[in-house]
This record gives C-alpha cells, structure tokens and sequence, in this order.
C-alpha cells in the first residue's frame, strides 16, 4: 500500500514540476532582426535575396528546370536559355548554393534510371559551369524516376519527368 501511494505521490510532484516549466508565448513578439524579413528594401515583396523564392521569382515559373528528350542528357538550346537565366542569378548569389536534381521517367530499371537523372543533372551542372558559376557551389543527386512530377504512363507524362531541376539549398 505504502508502494502506490509513493508512486502516485512521485507522479503527482513529476506532474506538477513539469507543468511549473511550461512556457508560455509571450503577448508580443521582439522585432525581427536586421537584414531579415522585408524591410521595405530590396523585392519589396517579403521574399528574401537569395532564397527559393527569389530564384524562382527571378527565373519564372518552369526557369528552375530543364527538359530532356527520351534517354538523352545533351542540354539542348532550350535548356542553354534556361541555364543562362538560371547563372545570371547565381552570379548575383555568390554566396548561394544550389543542388541540380536529376529524373527520369518510369521506364528503364531503377539502377538505369538513377544513373540517367545523374547524367541530366551534370550535363545541367557542366553547362552552368560553362557560364561563370563555380561547380563547387552545385551539388548533385539523382532520384531516377523515384519522384516524378507527374504520375502516368502518358507521353506527356514522360516529357515532364525527364528533368534536371535546381533547388536552392542555402543563402
């Protein structure tokens, strides 16, 4: 008896102490510090210089990847015209970091697949390179037909699945 009434008494002092530690938010926030968040300078839209946002905002709406035709990896002159957008923001960005995501469709193995994305997402890497950008700052990786854009075993499908996309991955 003397057992469950100490281990109620344990749980009940537990119970309380954790509850005394509990914080609460406080009623207003402290200002956000300087260079961060809009400040009325720079987009003028909240987006932060060298973000995600920024370098889509920068480069429009498909400019963060390029396409490639059925079982190639040649950056086509499409691509080159997306490539140069994308290396005029990263030289504005010298500090930013990018990851160049290569994909495939979903036909071929996965181990041929994933060794295609990787072929798409240097070619994309090689080209920016070409351009100024110093490929120290591209990292890349392959996801192979893992993760498409588009689910269905259509032409179209396909089209938009075989891709190299760059993703910014710090600032």
């Amino acid at each position: 008896m003397t057992i469950r009434k100490s281990t109620a008494m344990i749980a009940a002092i537990t119970m309380l102490a954790v509850g005394a530690c509990a914080k609460k938010a406080p009623d207003t926030l402290p200002p956000a510090p300087e260079g961060t968040g809009d400040t009325g300078a720079g987009t003028g839209t909240g987006v932060i210089p060298g973000s995600q946002e920024d370098f889509l905002a920068s480069v429009g709406a498909m400019g963060d990847r390029v396409f490639f035709d059925y079982d190639q990896y040649n950056v086509d002159a499409q691509d080159q015209a997306t490539l140069q957008t994308q290396s005029q923001w990263l030289q504005r960005n010298p500090a930013v970091r990018v990851t160049l995501e290569g994909h495939a469709d979903e036909r071929g193995t996965r181990d041929y697949n994933i060794a295609l994305g990787e072929r798409r997402a240097n070619a994309a890497k090689n080209y920016l390179a070409s351009l100024g950008v110093d490929p120290s700052r591209i990292q890349v990786i392959s996801y192979g037909k893992e993760r498409p854009a588009e689910i269905g075993s259509t032409e179209e499908a396909y089209a938009k699945n075989r891709r190299a996309v760059t993703v910014v991955i710090n600032r």
